[in-house]
């Protein structure tokens, strides 16, 4: 089989304002980035479509380090929608330079199931990972040049809690000392960075409903805290024009189209292990606008993605899904049923069994959202029938929907099956609304609670000294009615990668609050998780060359 890069590369992609015209996006519409993206104004959304479409939201169990394959599938489905006669629009996260050099080499889709042109969505695309990187990167030498300008005047900060940002996995640059050398060259602070997916401008531009609200956002955006224990943000610098000027073109939806010429809109990329694992709102209600089926994934597993776009996504917009489609493998479910290797076939068939737990639980979870669910396995060339068998009868028993998919190596036409499930789904039993994992009213600490031991299971949750400091800072300036967000590693429920399958009797230790006032939610990192992550020993940079003017290795 071709490899993921001469699968896009052969494919005969659409003018843009073809793909534009499809949905009805008239081309004086729209801002064209060569021949095949083009971004799309906010006034294209219209909530009364919103309100009448049927939002499908993808997610998956938890994932191997391979992934699952949630992108491949969301855009499978939309295209096989599109075949058997609705109209679907796709709604997805743009990929990070960090995971493309890092370990996955690539987030547009796989095989036969792609958004192009691919090799431009994975590196540069339009520019909005650069924008949010130089706007929350600007903030800070603002800051410091405020602190430095007027420290004759007695001014200086308690605390400095804006860090720096960059798209790349660079374990080096977690902690570092800025204003190192002469006076004049600033003043010696520790500081660090975190990868853009986790800055809080990504965060608060992929919630916001409008460049006014994306103001608003970036004016309470916290950048430290005074002698007096108040909150200095950056409408106490007066630039919060300035940053959103940065970012006047980056709130703006980008259109590309799959492989089969459906359109898609690729918006934003924060990281669901460290923030909220969601593309922008924006696109999702434009595709909702001017569909009838949007599709729509949240990173990694159900746990940590979808939980974040039911109780903090869909709790901001008022939006929610009709349906929950979880991906599934029968490797993913092998590891997660204790699978080593050299098993026989009966030990495989033995893992397969065990891995269910892992199913149930999200099934569970999802379920109690209110969400009606089905399960799709996203098929590989290895899978026995007999697993496959195995699979659809476990489902059977769970009483839910099951179907497999083969996207990978025939595109829309691999998951038709599972688009006429969907539809009957929603048709039947179509979710007309959320069952939130915690109320507004509840403490910080009491929706930490309710989302480790509700969601993953857990047995308690232990705050640390500095968690519990921030506790009471929170609920003194005002922001303990904002959602959590808890960054966990989404190889397990737990807070141990190496705990797969469903964890028994652990606690969830949660070392930090991070405020994000901007986004307004409450950041809670749980265990050893970084927002700076590191790259592996053979990163997939080394694969990634240009041959006879062609780009090689993004995958």
């Amino acid at each position: 089989m071709k490899s993921d890069i001469e699968i896009a590369r052969s494919c005969n992609m659409k003018p843009i304002e073809e793909v534009a015209a499809t949905v009805g996006i008239p081309a004086d519409a729209l801002e064209h980035y060569g021949k095949y993206m083009a971004k799309v104004p906010l006034s294209l959304i219209n909530e009364e479509r919103v309100a009448c479409n049927r939002l499908i939201l993808v997610s998956s169990i938890s994932p191997t380090r391979a992934g699952i394959g949630k992108t491949t599938v969301s855009i499978g489905l939309s295209m096989a929608l599109n075949r058997i006669g609705k109209r679907s629009v796709l709604a997805l996260r743009e990929p990070s330079l960090g995971p493309c050099f890092g370990m996955k080499g690539g987030a547009a889709g796989g095989g036969y199931a792609q958004v192009v042109p691919m090799e431009k969505i994975n590196l540069h695309f339009t520019g909005d990972f650069h924008a949010i990187t130089s706007a929350h990167n600007m903030i800070a030498a603002l800051l410091d040049n405020y602190i430095y300008q007027h420290r004759s005047e007695g001014f200086t900060l308690k605390q400095i809690l804006w860090k720096r940002v960059l798209d790349v996995n660079d374990r080096s640059l977690r902690n570092i000392v800025t204003g190192l050398g002469a006076s004049t060259d600033g003043l010696p602070t520790q500081s660090g960075f975190d990868i853009t997916p986790a800055s809080e401008i990504m965060a608060a531009l992929c919630l916001a409903d409008s460049e006014q609200d994306l103001r608003r956002r970036i004016e309470n955006m916290v950048l430290g805290i005074t002698f007096d224990d108040k909150p200095f943000r950056v409408r106490d610098l007066g630039v919060a024009g300035a940053i959103t000027v940065l970012l006047m073109d980056a709130i703006k939806p980008n259109l590309v189209q799959t492989l089969e010429g459906t359109a898609a809109f690729v918006h934003g990329g924060p990281f669901a292990n460290i923030a909220h694992g969601c593309n922008s709102l924006v696109a999702t209600k434009m595709a909702m606008s001017l569909s009838d089926y949007a599709i729509t994934e949240a990173g990694f597993g159900a746990d940590l993605g979808a939980e974040k776009f039911l109780d903090i996504k869909c709790r901001k917009a008022e939006i929610h899904p009709r349906a929950t489609v979880l991906v599934s493998t029968l490797r993913g479910l092998k590891m997660h049923g204790g699978l080593v290797d050299g098993a026989s076939h009966e030990q495989e068939r033995q893992a397969l069994v065990d891995g269910f737990a892992n199913l149930d639980r999200h099934v569970e979870n999802m379920q109690r959202f209110g969400q009606p669910v089905i399960v799709t396995l996203n098929r590989y060339g290895d899978d026995t029938e007999e697993e496959i068998a195995l699979l659809a009868e476990h489902c059977k028993m769970l009483g839910v929907g099951f179907a497999e998919n083969n996207v990978f190596l025939k595109g829309g036409e691999g998951a038709e099956d599972l688009a006429r499930l969907v539809v009957e789904t929603i048709d039947k039993q179509g979710a007309k609304d959320i069952k939130m994992t915690y109320a507004d009213k509840d403490s910080i600490e009491e929706k930490v609670n309710k989302i480790a031991k509700n969601i993953y299971g857990a047995r308690s949750v232990i705050l640390n000294k500095s968690a519990q400091n921030k506790l009471a800072r929170i609920q003194s300036w005002g922001m303990d009615k904002f959602p959590v967000c808890i960054a966990k590693t989404q190889f397990s429920f737990s807070e141990d990668p190496k705990q797969v399958g469903v964890a028994k009797n652990f606690d969830i230790t949660i070392r930090d609050f991070v405020i994000n006032g901007g986004s307004e939610m409450i950041v809670a990192i749980a265990g050893e998780i970084m927002r700076m992550p590191g790259l592996p020993k053979v990163p997939q940079a080394e694969k990634i060359d240009i041959v006879r003017g062609q780009i090689e290795g993004l995958a």
